[in-house]
């Protein structure tokens, strides 16, 4: 008599800031057949020194991997917070280069709103509060980004996940992160991540690299 093969639940941690994130990634896991356990993070006043600081504290638990979900803004905006994120990206490299849960950072240049601007064929790099008004329907941008249902808003009609992933591929960005994954053994491992401020006015996101571990 044959074995069964055993089934190895996918399961991945993902930190992120803000509720429009936590909303969109919340429906898109039921969407997926992976386990995604989502972990929410304040950046009110400890901006990337938030994410690092519950990053150290969450446990293995069996993830294959971590996601950590993050808008680059405050790079560009807020006062030292370049060395905040250089200390979290410091973090991940060492868990990385030691073989441990693999840590990937997604990073959103400038925010969301630009990667939620993607998901349509008709966007050409416009203001993205205006054409989250004006073209995807939001009443507003504080409803966007309100909106429980905001997954299912960017994946009808015409407007869809993977027109964003393949607008990404490819381009220039921020950061990214240089892995391979071994599908036989579900290891993955991330060989570096590229993080590079002078692309800091580049618009882009690295988000793809999320979707296609997620997918695999």
């Amino acid at each position: 008599m044959s074995r069964k093969a055993r089934v190895l639940q996918k399961r991945f941690v993902v930190f992120c800031e803000g509720d429009t994130e936590y909303n969109y990634i919340d429906k898109m896991r039921k969407n997926q057949g992976v386990e995604l356990v989502l972990k929410p993070i304040n950046m009110h006043g400890g901006g990337y020194s938030n994410f690092l600081q519950k990053i150290k504290t969450e446990s293995q638990s069996n993830y294959l991997a971590k996601f950590i979900i993050m808008d680059a803004d405050r790079i560009a905006t807020v006062q030292r917070e370049l060395d905040g994120f250089k200390k979290l990206l410091e973090y991940c490299r060492i868990q990385n280069a030691k073989g441990n849960t693999p840590h990937f950072i997604i990073m959103d240049n400038p925010n969301f709103e630009y990667v939620a601007c993607l998901h349509s064929t008709q966007y050409r790099g416009q203001d993205s509060h205006k054409f989250i008004e004006s073209v995807l329907g939001a009443k507003s941008i504080a409803a966007f980004k309100g909106n429980a249902d905001v997954y299912n808003f960017l994946n009808s009609g015409e407007l869809s996940y993977q027109t964003m992933i393949e607008s990404l591929r490819g381009k220039e960005k921020l950061l990214y992160n240089q892995y391979e994954i071994k599908k036989k053994n579900f290891d993955i491992v991330i060989k570096d991540t590229f993080f590079d401020v002078d692309f800091i006015n580049k618009k882009g996101s690295n988000i793809e690299e999320f979707f296609d571990v997620i997918d695999w």
